[in-house]
């Protein structure tokens, strides 16, 4: 086999035209979405809640049946928005749910302007400690934020994983040290769970399969394209095998 290649070396135009294709862009699944949502006490008439790294919207959508006020859903990529806000139209949300294209480092909020920031499997494009600090400020007292992040679950990792992750993502690391950078944020920790394996084989991976076929299809003749579902393929294989190593935690906090 061909060396397989980083992440980084692909357009992301074209990581975003893959999973666009998908209802969610990352490990995670309905009761996930409940059970940290469970958590959080505040939310009132008129709250105002952000996604940020929202994707197409799939997490956002079961928010927005299930709590009051109104939902801005914040993501880079111009074609996750326009399906996102079709997809609250279609679900008649569209008067509660707004999708808006933008960065997650130049966010539009006024100081403590939000009940509620959401991420889920997204904060890494900025950094969970840099995310954490930044977006503190737009928080009100007593409101909450509710991330979900790639963490270790051990002190030590076969170096194979070690190595992949080191390069997809450096900030990677263990659960107490992510909890202790919740709390120096500025937050007072309220949960943390790691995601049930469900949420990466049967809501993540397995709708990859259809997705990955049609990709190539559309791609026959493009040698990137075919690298980069080796690229994801690969990501899978070593899930199966390291997965006692690592997976996706919530992380949810109360600004003090």
């Amino acid at each position: 086999m061909s060396e397989i290649q980083s992440i980084h070396d692909f357009d992301p135009e074209l990581i975003c035209e893959y999973y666009a294709g998908l209802e969610r862009q990352g490990p995670g699944s309905p009761d996930v979405t409940y059970r940290a949502l469970s958590f959080i006490d505040n939310l009132k008439e008129g709250a105002r809640i952000a996604d940020i790294g929202c994707g197409t919207g799939g997490q956002t959508m079961l928010l927005a049946q299930r709590v009051p006020g109104k939902i801005t859903g914040i993501d880079l990529f111009p074609r996750f928005i326009d399906l996102f806000n079709q997809n609250a139209r279609n679900l008649g949300l569209h008067g509660k749910v707004i999708g808006s294209v933008g960065s997650m480092d130049n966010l539009p909020f006024d100081k403590n302007e939000l009940d509620l920031m959401w991420s889920e499997g997204a904060i890494y494009n900025i950094g969970f400690e840099r995310g954490l600090c930044e977006w503190h400020k737009f928080i009100r007292l007593g409101g909450y934020i509710a991330v979900s992040e790639v963490s270790w679950f051990s002190d030590k990792r076969p170096d194979e994983i070690e190595e992949f992750w080191m390069d997809a993502y450096s900030e990677i690391d263990t659960i107490p040290r992510k909890m202790s950078q919740l709390q120096s944020a500025g937050y007072t920790p309220t949960a943390c769970f790691i995601l049930p394996e469900v949420c990466w084989t049967d809501h993540f991976y397995a709708p990859q399969v259809d997705a990955q076929k049609a990709f190539l299809a559309k791609h026959a003749s493009n040698d990137t394209a075919k690298a980069f579902i080796e690229n994801q393929r690969h990501e899978q294989r070593l899930y199966e095998k390291y997965k006692d190593y690592y997976g996706y935690v919530f992380y949810i906090g109360k600004k003090r």
